[in-house]
């Protein structure tokens, strides 16, 4: 399969289930599995043969999300979790400890921004912010005990795109990988292993699951990052609460999965945020239909994008598709099949006009959330990014007047309309 259509259908699930014949990805609820023997207990546990333990650790269900997202995203392997949120922290966390830093990009969701901000470095983990917009802030930010680099394809909610195949270089010239998040694009728009990053993560809870209706997250692995360098050495030495194995080492033919692996048998297994079978069962039937939706959401974004960009009660507005863009010759190259259905704008008379704005609103929905297959507003200063200081919104660009559009698949003539009828009562 080489085309993302019959991915989204098939893989990670080819053929019928072997005992009932399903044709449909079944929903397996169960928390344990029977094994065969006590030798074949002992070789699931040890890692001498793969297989079902408990639905913390696996599900005959997740696996074929994580199979599907794996192939979607050209990766190694995946590891489906409980949410976007708990997907970032794992990937983090996965290969830094007290005293190690990590290099992200400062545009971030707010909530990643306020767990990079506090949590990590509560940990004993230092994040150094930067500008993303030049890829030699990376550059000039990375340490000697930094052990990754970290951005999204798609800044929330600011819509910049970043340049992955030179932050990438940066990242790899110092022999740590480069995290991207890629929750803005889906596979369907930006494949980010193909340019560069070793690691995707995705909330599964917006597009990828696309009607609103679930919580989850998955990160991604490309198999490919060298971790035997000695520059991770929670990959490399010995894991004292795992037998002493080294995953980088001592995995012979699962070496490309020493990753996802101790991400699944350490974080995954001792912190326990598992997706559930019924939520990883949701995505999957999202998922099915991700290249569809993602065409439309793509033409709905830059049709609304361009009727806003005339109308008179509107400052400003972005989407990277936008001809005259700051990020319209980066979405060309990494997006060129369109860059979704979000759209940011300033509305005149600031955080006021921006209120009146979102009550008047009848069908777009005010919630906290993207990635819907129905449109959603909201006023990301008060809300989303609230937690920040004035002055880490201001570092962000998020002023008082942006308002944050998640254009749905409507009909774009009625989303016009109510767009329209809204800002009329400013």
């Amino acid at each position: 399969m080489s085309n993302i259509e019959t991915k989204c259908l098939h893989a990670g699930y080819e053929q019928a289930d072997a005992t009932t014949k399903a044709h449909a990805a079944p929903l397996y609820r169960t928390t344990s599995y029977r094994f065969d023997s006590t030798e074949h207990a002992n070789n699931l546990f040890t890692l001498k043969e793969l297989g079902n333990i408990y639905t913390r650790l696996m599900n005959p269900t997740t696996d074929i999300l994580e199979q599907r997202v794996a192939a979607l995203d050209g990766g190694a392997a995946a590891l489906g979790l409980a949410s976007g949120t708990s997907a970032a922290f794992y990937s983090i966390i996965n290969l830094a400890q007290k005293g190690d830093e990590i290099v992200s990009a400062n545009n971030l969701y707010g909530g990643t921004y306020t767990q990079f901000n506090d949590i990590l470095p509560s940990m004993g983990i230092k994040v150094n912010f930067v500008d993303p917009l030049d890829p030699q802030n990376f550059e000039k930010a990375i340490t000697a005990n930094t052990k990754a680099v970290y951005c999204e394809v798609v800044g929330n909610p600011l819509l910049d795109l970043v340049d992955l195949e030179a932050i990438g270089d940066i990242a790899h010239s110092h022999g740590i990988p480069l995290i991207v998040d890629a929750t803005f694009s889906t596979p369907a728009l930006c494949r980010p292993l193909e340019h560069n990053a070793d690691i995707v993560v995705h909330s599964l809870t917006k597009w990828l699951g696309g009607h609103g209706a679930i919580i989850g997250g998955i990160v991604v692995d490309s198999g490919k990052f060298d971790w035997t360098t000695g520059k991770h050495p929670l990959l490399s030495d010995p894991e004292p609460s795992y037998w002493n194995t080294s995953f980088a080492n001592d995995l012979g033919d699962l070496s490309p999965l020493a990753y996802i692996l101790r991400m699944r048998l350490i974080p995954l297994r001792n912190l326990g945020a598992c997706i559930s079978p019924d939520n990883a069962w949701q995505a999957i039937q999202g998922i099915e239909t991700l290249p569809l939706r993602m065409e439309r959401h793509s033409f709905n974004g830059i049709e609304t994008a361009k009727f806003l960009q005339n109308h008179p009660k509107v400052e400003w507005v972005r989407h990277p598709s936008l001809p005259g863009d700051d990020c319209y010759e980066l979405a060309q190259k990494y997006m060129p099949h369109g860059s979704g259905g979000m759209v940011v704008f300033g509305i005149r008379g600031g955080a006021e006009a921006g209120r009146k704005f979102i009550e008047n609103l009848n069908l777009f929905s005010h919630l906290a959330n993207v990635g819907d297959a129905r449109s959603l507003a909201i006023h990301p200063a008060s809300t989303t990014h609230s937690q920040l200081s004035e002055e880490q919104q201001l570092n962000a660009r998020i002023t008082p007047d942006l308002v944050r559009l998640s254009v749905g698949l409507e009909h774009i003539d009625d989303i016009k309309k109510d767009i329209d009828e809204a800002l009329s009562s400013i």
